[in-house]
């Protein structure tokens, strides 16, 4: 098993249970550990990410009945299916005191031919059956496309600036924050050879582009989301320019005109705060 000693024994002792509550689930055939685990991130912080095997026959079954296992884990505050985040195998849990964030995705073992990452096996009811189930593929994290951002930014842009000058400001300062999760942290995360998973641990490899990112956050003023939208278009060229293999099709046509249409939008409250 993978070193859990930077968890808290809490964390720990909640680790055992869902082992001993998959001992006792026959529909359970094996358990695998994932997220912050793999990446070898894990402290007293991390939330736990259980992959919950089981026979395909058996998976309809047991994700109907995956909040009353969740139950049997330990003192269950809390639970919803992960349907916001695209994932409805995913159930989501708050166990307590004192209090542990856990997501048990329940997967068909054949499910395990398509994964983002190799989970690290805690406990398989018969040795060997997940890794021989892995064995004949490799887990692919999904990458940021930067053909599918240069085609959709420039659109985002104006529509961020429209919201500017309409003076919905919460709308704009909304879509900088969905640039930062969706282009600048994956992009960021490429170059460093990091995860690209939104704008997690975005600080610890960030480096250089700390300050540009900063001024991409703005304020609750026109001021303030015009100058973080500048910086955002800013930020975007560079790194579009960093990642470019030579075959990029570029909307450069989307892009003067957004630009531009920024332009007569600051132009036009120019004289507002």
């Amino acid at each position: 098993m993978t070193d859990l000693s930077s968890l808290s024994p809490a964390a720990r002792a909640l680790v055992r249970h869902v082992i001993d509550a998959a001992r006792g689930e026959r529909r359970v055939v094996g358990l695998a550990l994932g997220g912050s685990a793999v990446v070898g991130g894990i402290d007293q912080f991390s939330d736990l990410d259980f992959v919950v095997v089981c026979r395909p026959e058996d998976q309809e079954s047991l994700l109907s009945d995956a909040r009353q296992f969740a139950a049997r884990v330990g003192h269950l505050l809390a639970s919803f299916t992960g349907e916001h985040v695209g994932e409805p195998r995913l159930l989501i849990c708050l166990y307590g005191p004192p209090l542990q964030h856990v997501d048990l995705k329940v997967v068909s073992i054949s499910d395990l031919a398509l994964r983002v990452e190799d989970g690290i096996v805690i406990w398989e009811r018969e040795p060997g059956t997940l890794g021989k189930a892995m064995d004949e593929t490799s887990a692919v994290w999904p990458q940021p496309d930067l053909q599918w951002i240069e085609d959709r930014f420039w659109v985002w842009i104006h529509y961020a600036a429209g919201r500017l000058g309409r003076g919905e400001l919460f709308e704009c300062l909304d879509a900088m924050a969905y640039f930062r999760s969706a282009i600048f942290g994956p992009f960021l995360a490429v170059q460093h050879g990091a995860r690209p998973q939104g704008v997690r641990r975005l600080e610890q490899y960030a480096g250089d582009a700390l300050e540009e990112l900063e001024d991409t956050v703005g304020d609750h003023t026109r001021q303030g989301c015009l100058g973080a939208l500048r910086a955002s278009i800013g930020l975007y060229r560079r790194l579009r320019d960093a990642l470019d293999d030579d075959t990029l099709v570029r909307r450069s046509e989307a892009e003067a005109a957004s630009v531009e249409y920024l332009d007569q939008i600051a132009g036009a409250n120019s004289d507002q705060p």
